[in-house]
């Protein structure tokens, strides 16, 4: 079965910032602690090891209390233009679990976001694919892409105030 059959999930947003700065707010956990993740949440814990084959290790708090576990596994960095990484949902000690509300959420997703300077702007598109996914996951897959589709505009919403905010 060829991994990436799933048709990826795109959405893409121009930024009022620099290349750089966006690039930043990306690759520096002091700043993704700020941003990262769906509105409302927040980072209580991250780990970063930022270079192909390290991890991005974190943790988010929902608006209830609730704590989400994630991680990613670097794959590529291209400086300043894209970065990839598999996204998966943790547990504390950073082992790759299963989504805590959905067990047939894919287990990984590829993860690519490419930077592209626009009239001193930048727009950023990120593309999530299921990867090896069984067939139950590729139809949670599609049939999550509006709630994708919500949690990402928010997660974007959060980065435009961070970078008005610096």
């Amino acid at each position: 079965m060829n991994p990436l059959a799933t048709e990826p999930f795109t959405i893409s947003r121009i930024l009022d910032a620099s290349r750089d700065r966006v690039w930043n707010a990306f690759t520096n956990p002091e700043a993704m602690q700020h941003w990262w993740g769906p509105k409302g949440f927040a980072v209580t814990f991250q780990r970063m090891d930022f270079r192909p084959g390290g991890t991005y290790h974190y943790r988010l708090r929902s608006p209830d209390g609730k704590d989400l576990w994630g991680k990613f596994e670097y794959l590529e960095i291209s400086k300043p233009a894209r970065l990839v990484w598999f996204n998966m949902f943790s547990d504390p000690q950073g082992g790759t679990t299963q989504h805590p509300l959905n067990p047939d959420w894919p287990t990984r997703m590829r993860t690519v976001v490419t930077f592209v300077e626009k009239d001193g702007k930048t727009v950023v598109t990120v593309q999530w694919t299921p990867i090896d996914a069984s067939a139950a996951e590729r139809e949670t897959f599609e049939k999550g892409r509006s709630s994708m589709n919500q949690g990402w505009s928010g997660t974007f919403e959060q980065l435009e105030a961070y970078l008005k905010s610096k």
